[in-house]
């Protein structure tokens, strides 16, 4: 690990390796999300109560999902730091729209935004979570959570800033799907056209269903 995180190739890798771990995340966060859109008496209640209270899920993979998140971020701010350190002046004619993306070349900025969106998002369920498990010890409610969701999106500007957060997360995901697989050397010619669709498919689906889904609670107030 020491030596993967020395080398700039080293680094990019571990990068694309976190990336697929939370794209896998994503992928589950949503199912279970899109089970509240059957309403107060439908799976959504159950799915969540089995999630916050399994051991495994709680003690083992929840830490591993947060390390994931922070190892991420952390990495994606020093491959930023290292890109720029090691080019510190600009060429004369910069010619980048040419050769790439608009957002493969500000990822920082996108992912600085979903990051803050994530501050937001832990306070509103996680940290709740944590406060009404083990600072205030109340009973255990299995029907509770379909209606705190729902009260969450009530409020129009949150809804607003977790639409906005969300079209941005699908563009950082229209670069990084399709890096992170170049990045672990599996983007082969012969699977090329396969991997750009399916990452152009996963960053319009994904963030859409969660955008349904804080629009579907706001809506239906």
């Amino acid at each position: 690990m020491a030596g993967l995180t020395q080398s700039t190739i080293g680094r990019k890798f571990l990068m694309a390796l976190s990336a697929m771990f939370l794209l896998i995340f994503l992928l589950i966060h949503l199912s279970v999300n899109l089970l509240s859109l059957f309403g107060e008496e439908g799976p959504f209640n159950a799915a969540s109560h089995f999630m916050g209270y399994n051991p495994l899920i709680q003690f083992a993979m929840q830490p591993v999902l947060i390390a994931g998140v922070v190892f991420h971020f952390v990495m994606g701010f020093v491959l930023e730091i290292k890109n720029k350190n090691a080019r510190p002046v600009k060429y004369a004619v910069a010619k980048n729209s040419g050769n790439s993306t608009w957002m493969s070349r500000n990822m920082i900025i996108s992912g600085a935004v979903i990051l803050a969106f994530l501050g937001v998002h832990f306070y509103d369920f996680w940290v709740h979570e944590m406060n009404y498990k083990y600072l205030e010890g109340l009973a255990i409610d299995e029907g509770r959570y379909w209606e705190e969701l729902h009260a969450k999106f009530a409020d129009p500007i949150r809804v607003a800033f977790y639409v906005i957060s969300f079209v941005l997360l699908g563009l950082h995901l229209s670069h990084g799907f399709q890096s992170s697989f170049q990045s672990i050397g599996a983007r082969h010619p012969k699977y090329l056209k396969c991997v750009n669709t399916l990452g152009t498919w996963y960053s319009i689906l994904i963030p859409l269903g969660f955008i349904i889904v804080a629009v579907f609670h706001f809506v239906t107030q």
